[in-house]
């Protein structure tokens, strides 16, 4: 139990003191006093995922068309806004997309990238209503361990970020990540208009090609920002390679099962369908071939026995006028 005690002891010191080194022009923007209301937000999520499939069981699925298209195409603004903020301020900043330290100034530039990343921040909380929509549709396979972990671990991971490297290289993964999201839900802004946009919408695989390419991206920056020895938290370099390893295994797996993996069976459908119709036709043709065959053979058996049995008659008829 003292061990116990101890352990909490020495985490709430180590907190305190990591506060000490805090950026000071985000402690007072909202959910960022603690991290206690960004676990709230994360928890209640979670629960969500737990109660909303049971509360959803019985009743049937909301449409929501409406929603989803205002939901959709907002998201679509406010990335377009967080990545046009970031690129412009950081443009303004002189920033350098190789390596760039964090500076806790009051420059307006400064000030600015640190308040698109936080905009970058409260939409990764915004983005838990894609799971909720899946839930309230009854979409149940949409929500799967890459949906959630992606989620639940880009809100929670970037309180910390913005809570003490709210500039810097952070900008660089975040307006990457803010264009891709414009795409992303413009995609599926125009799929929630309907069947008559859905239909033009053949690039869907093609969002999943750029998010892996990013997660690449981001890993060959983060190793050259180590390679020049960046003056950024190397810890969350290093955490960053890992994190973006998940992603690529992650997103790898899902792109595979959903697109490379139909590939054989569509072709082991069009083969088996293929050659089931040419057994088809071959059994047709020998049935057909036997059939006639035997037909040819019955009729022929029965010309050759017709003769025979008149002869028969005959020699019989024959004997009787002789008798």
């Amino acid at each position: 139990m003292e061990i116990v005690t101890h352990l909490i002891n020495d985490t709430i010191e180590f907190y305190k003191w990591t506060l000490t080194i805090a950026d000071k022009r985000v402690e007072k923007w909202p959910l960022m006093d603690n991290p206690l209301p960004t676990l709230a937000i994360s928890t209640s999520y979670l629960l969500f995922l737990w109660l909303g499939p049971k509360y959803m069981k019985n009743r049937e699925p909301f449409q929501l068309r409406k929603t989803l298209i205002v939901y959709n195409f907002s998201m679509v603004f406010l990335n377009f806004f967080i990545f046009k903020e970031l690129f412009m301020a950081a443009r303004a900043a002189s920033y350098s997309y190789i390596c760039q330290s964090v500076v806790h100034s009051e420059d307006p530039n400064e000030v600015r990238v640190a308040g698109a990343l936080w905009w970058y921040f409260v939409s990764k909380g915004v983005e838990y209503l894609d799971t909720v929509f899946f839930i309230l549709r009854k979409k149940f396979n949409q929500v799967t361990f890459l949906h959630v972990y992606h989620h639940c671990s880009m809100f929670t991971l970037w309180w910390i970020g913005i809570k003490w490297v709210a500039g810097g290289q952070s900008f660089f993964g975040a307006h990457m990540n803010a264009a891709i999201h414009v795409l992303m839900y413009l995609y599926y802004g125009l799929a929630s208009c309907g069947p008559k946009i859905q239909k033009y919408l053949w690039w869907k695989k093609y969002l999943t090609i750029i998010q892996m390419i990013q997660f690449h991206v981001t890993i060959g920056h983060t190793a050259l920002s180590l390679y020049v020895d960046c003056d950024f938290p190397h810890w969350m370099h290093y955490s960053l390679i890992c994190y973006a390893v998940t992603f690529i295994v992650l997103f790898g797996n899902f792109y595979y099962q959903t697109y490379r993996r139909q590939l054989p069976r569509r072709d082991a459908a069009v083969s088996s369908s293929s050659s089931s119709k040419a057994g088809k036709a071959l059994s047709n043709g020998t049935l057909n071939g036997l059939s006639k065959a035997a037909n040819g053979a019955l009729v022929t058996a029965s010309k050759e026995e017709k003769p025979q049995e008149n002869s028969g008659r005959r020699k019989r008829k024959g004997r009787a006028k002789r008798d």
